[in-house]
């Protein structure tokens, strides 16, 4: 068994971003600008804003987080938003969710100009994805892809099965395996004999949320295994793949914590990036 290393993955990304920026700099003399929106003091949303932050400084990039209070109407949200879509400075916005009730998730995606939706959730970006166009694709289903492609360049022909049918997850990493001309089966926690699914598979997405879920007799030998799942349970941070039971079976598998994660992180200023010199 290979463990697929994304802190190691993420790193070497990050490194090229670094790179990349300090050419654009030098370049042009401009760098590209990231601008987080944070709503309330959920813990979780406050780590990963900051995390963010210290990522994207790291590269290069500028970088800067409006903070609200959890009260704040949906109307200055927007109106801000829209500022942000015009100003030259930012290259991509992105608003940390969850959002507090009183607001429209999806109104507040569909302000966010398509151009500077380092999320890829507008459904703009959705549609060109789903389309074969170009478009920015959701961080955490890129950053699998990448990890994917860094383990095995040629994914032609090989059987893919994604646990999971989520907008943020499952759906854009689905249309991503295609791309590689993989046969790819959509499943999830109603489908009749996932474990019969997974275990035709080359290679199987999890993302589906729900902890151990894929025991080591559901995964072929030389299977290669991606775990989105982050779970909090009694034992910890774990994914939706029983680690240690898959890992003796699996040609390759990601850890939880240490996979996937660092990778969406990388995957949200490599889409920076990626707008900033599409609007140039």
């Amino acid at each position: 068994m290979i463990l697929i290393d994304g802190k190691k993955v993420a790193a070497e990304l990050r490194e090229e971003l670094k790179q990349e920026v300090s050419k654009l700099k030098s370049k042009i003399n401009k760098v590209p600008g990231l601008t987080v929106i944070l709503i309330g003091e959920l813990a979780p949303s406050k780590i990963y804003v900051k995390m963010k932050e210290k990522a994207a400084n790291e590269v290069g990039l500028k970088s800067e987080v409006i903070r609200y209070p959890e009260n704040v109407e949906e109307k200055t949200i927007l109106e801000k938003i829209n500022k942000l879509n015009v100003d030259k400075s930012v290259s991509g916005i992105l608003v940390q969710l969850p959002l507090p009730k009183h607001i429209d998730k999806q109104k507040v995606i569909e302000t966010i100009s398509p151009k500077k939706d380092v999320d890829g959730f507008h459904p703009i970006n959705v549609g060109n994805l789903s389309s074969g166009y170009d478009s920015c694709i959701p961080c955490t289903p890129l950053g699998c892809y990448l990890l994917l492609k860094n383990f095995e360049k040629n994914l032609t022909g090989k059987k893919a099965v994604v646990i999971g049918r989520s907008n943020l997850n499952g759906k854009p990493m689905t249309q991503l395996l295609l791309k590689e001309n993989c046969t790819v089966t959509i499943t999830h926690s109603k489908t009749k004999d996932l474990k019969g699914e997974c275990l035709k598979a080359d290679i199987i997405i999890a993302a589906v949320g729900i902890p151990k879920l894929v025991k080591g007799d559901w995964v072929k030998k030389d299977a290669i295994v991606i775990d989105v799942g982050i779970n909090k349970t009694d034992d910890g941070i774990v994914g939706d793949v029983e680690f240690d039971e898959v890992s003796k079976i699996a040609k390759a598998i990601t850890p939880v914590p240490g996979g996937v994660g660092p990778m969406t992180i990388a995957c949200l200023l490599k889409n920076t990036i990626e707008c900033f010199k599409k609007n140039i």
